[in-house]
């Protein structure tokens, strides 16, 4: 896409920064959350789609990308840095999309929040997870956690990690380079979203939105129709493609969002 109008800032939010990309244009406000591991960048070719009718504007969450650690990946904390993006923007309200984590943390602010959210995206974002107490990312502990003179040397030392995580990999302020998320972190943050978040779900009524993918998407099919079933208000579409359907079917994911919008 082109980035001429792209603009990224950031600012502090209890001592930490905070950092999001806003696509700018004329269009209503959309916020848009990756999931772990990601950063605002990766809804670039949403936004390019869904200009000049909707302003994507994306944060790097907490401990992603170019915004800073935090003391906690809490479910609350999440939820405070949405808010204070909100009130750093003067928005008052606005439609907020998510996928995955950004999901769950979308649905749960809508909750708290529900005047602040004309609508809602869910993409493979699950009301109830982890609740067989396993963490689907504990293969992120294996990853390294250091830094390296260059970006070669440490795309080295993630060897068969490396066609995964290589586009992860980031210069750093002292001019090393590393991964732009720390896996402790990460490890931690799956922790705490785990759980049975179904009042969460129902607990807004603004129009919803439910993605999920069907070829080896983390939302299983009974439980989207429960979600569907249980929400008044909520459209499920589902994509032939994986977990991370905004990036391996953009057009359709892009389409979907566009066509739940275009009614709200």
């Amino acid at each position: 896409m082109n980035t001429d109008n792209v603009k990224r800032s950031a600012f502090t939010v209890d001592g930490r920064a905070l950092s999001y990309v806003d696509f700018a244009g004329p269009g209503r406000p959309l916020i848009a959350l990756h999931g772990h591991m990601s950063e605002g960048m990766s809804y670039a070719d949403l936004a390019a789609r869904l200009a000049p009718d909707w302003r994507v504007i994306a944060p790097d969450q907490r401990g992603h990308g170019c915004s800073d650690r935090a003391a906690d990946y809490s479910r609350q904390g999440y939820l405070s840095d949405v808010e204070a993006l909100m009130d750093h923007l003067g928005l008052d309200s606005a439609v907020l999309l998510g996928h995955s984590l950004g999901a769950i943390n979308a649905y749960q602010f809508a909750a708290r929040h529900p005047r602040r959210v004309t609508a809602l995206v869910n993409a493979e974002g699950c009301a109830e997870l982890g609740l067989d107490g396993g963490n689907p990312l504990a293969f992120v502990l294996s990853l390294p956690d250091g830094t390296a003179p260059s970006r070669e040397a440490f795309v080295a030392q993630l060897g068969d990690f490396a066609p995964y995580f290589a586009s992860a990999v980031r210069e750093q302020s002292d001019g090393t380079w590393g991964l732009h998320f720390h896996p402790r972190d990460m490890y931690d943050s799956e922790e705490q979203v785990h759980g049975d978040h179904w009042a969460d779900w129902t607990g807004s009524d603004c129009p919803a939105l439910l993605i999920r993918g069907t070829k080896g998407g983390v939302l299983p099919a009974e439980q989207a129709e429960q979600m569907v079933a249980g929400r008044p208000g909520t459209r499920l579409v589902e994509l032939e493609t994986d977990h991370f359907v905004y990036a391996n079917d953009p057009a359709g994911f892009a389409d979907a969002v566009r066509g739940f919008l275009d009614r709200v």
